[in-house]
């Protein structure tokens, strides 16, 4: 399937939705993904990702018929359920620093729970098969299309100082994605999210306050 790249409408996948799924389910992917991390995708095997579950090599073969599919699943899941649940954020009232605040907020929260899943889907992904990796591709490019859309929003409105809405979503997304090559289980959630508000509202997008606004300031530029 080719994305479009003009159109923020939702991307369709032909595939039922992961949020949800069995805890088996979601135990093995998570385990692959570790066991992906530790060995690398072309040195792992359906036997070792087993044993790294602890379930023999058959019960693995009643949920995936391979290795790629596994890969394929942990992608759609770091894809997929962000598209489907984090972006609902972005249509609830509030003024855009508010709703891209929210959506720091979810993103970096999901980022921090799996973690290891996202490295391996962006580490990866180039071993998925040609439409798997389409799908993916599509659904990381609606999630910044989306993005994007918000950050207009908020320079139509005088609340963002930004001349280039796409660059500065890509700019975003891509800070708050290389949380996941350095963040430790044990780091304060709260405080990350409270500090890369600070850098993506207040500092990329240059956030004008509305008393500023209200009396035609400019804020300087960093």
């Amino acid at each position: 399937m080719k994305p479009d790249l003009a159109s923020s409408a939702t991307p369709t996948s032909g595939r039922p939705p992961v949020a949800g799924l069995p805890s088996r389910r979601d135990a093995i992917l998570a385990a692959a993904a570790e066991y992906f991390a530790d060995q690398g995708y072309h040195s792992a095997g359906m036997r070792g990702i087993a044993d790294s579950v602890g379930i023999k090599g058959a019960s693995l073969y009643n949920h995936f018929t391979s290795k790629e599919e596994i890969l394929y699943a942990i992608a759609l899941k770091m894809t997929q359920v962000p598209v489907e649940e984090h972006l609902l954020v972005l249509d609830e009232p509030g003024t855009p620093a508010e709703r891209l605040t929210s959506l720091i907020d979810v993103h970096l929260r999901h980022l921090a729970v799996n973690r290891v899943e996202h490295l391996v889907s962006l580490r990866e992904l180039s071993a998925l098969n040609v439409e798997h990796r389409e799908q993916v591709l599509e659904y990381r490019k609606y999630y910044q299309r989306r993005v994007r859309d918000v950050i207009a929003a908020g320079i139509r409105a005088g609340e963002f100082d930004n001349a280039d809405p796409l660059r500065a979503a890509v700019a975003v997304l891509d800070l708050m994605n290389g949380v996941s090559w350095w963040l430790r289980d044990d780091h304060d959630i709260e405080a990350l999210v409270a500090t890369y508000v600070d850098y993506i509202v207040v500092g990329i997008l240059r956030h004008r306050p509305e008393t500023e606004k209200g009396a035609g300031g400019t804020t300087s530029r960093r």
